[in-house]
């Protein structure tokens, strides 16, 4: 096991973080183009599989992340951010991993209640299974219901936490107390883990 850095996360910590985000940024772009953008209904069919690979990925990835937390702590935060930051901090954390597993979750969820029954494959190699608990239940249009709400507006909360936790990244390392070197891909010892 890896000895925490006040400084830095892992190399595995960073790239994980890296790789979500850019995933992320992703499921959002396309999650929105589905649904407000003018395109034609094939390229619509298109675009839901690739944003159910990325959803799938990302749902691993996250498992992957928080085993890795398991292993090894996070560094701590710099001892210099006040108390109330410090809660606010670790409050931003908890939802974003809240949503980073509930939004995956739910569109499995989705998926699987789907009137339509399209299989998800993903990256046009891989079929995935449907949601096991959920693929036999006999109220699947009231889950599916529940599900495509929470998913709706679970992204545009997650929009809005991820606009609050790169806002504060970004004023910290401006403020020089908390800097962005902390989970940068280049430049420094990495040595703490995963968020």
């Amino acid at each position: 096991m890896t000895k925490p850095s006040p400084e830095r996360y892992s190399a595995v910590a960073v790239v994980l973080h890296w790789a979500m985000a850019l995933g992320i940024f992703a499921l959002i772009g396309i999650g929105l183009t589905m649904k407000h953008g003018n395109i034609p209904k094939a390229q619509v069919v298109q675009l839901f599989q690739l944003h159910k690979s990325i959803g799938i990925l990302i749902l691993l990835l996250v498992i992957v992340r928080l085993a890795w937390r398991l292993v090894q702590a996070p560094p701590a935060l710099p001892s210099v951010l006040p108390a109330l930051e410090r809660k606010a901090a670790h409050a931003g954390h908890a939802a974003l991993y809240f949503f980073m597993l509930a939004l995956p979750l739910s569109g499995w969820a989705l998926v699987t209640t789907s009137r339509f029954n399209i299989p998800t494959v993903l990256f046009g190699l891989v079929v995935w299974p449907p949601m096991p608990f959920l693929a036999d239940s006999a109220d699947k249009a009231a889950i599916h219901e529940v599900m495509e709400a929470f998913h709706k507006y679970g992204a545009y909360v997650l929009i809005a936490v991820l606009a609050v936790h790169i806002g504060a990244a970004l004023r910290h390392a401006v403020k020089g107390d908390a800097p962005l070197s902390r989970m940068s891909l280049f430049g420094g010892k990495a040595g703490g883990s995963a968020k």
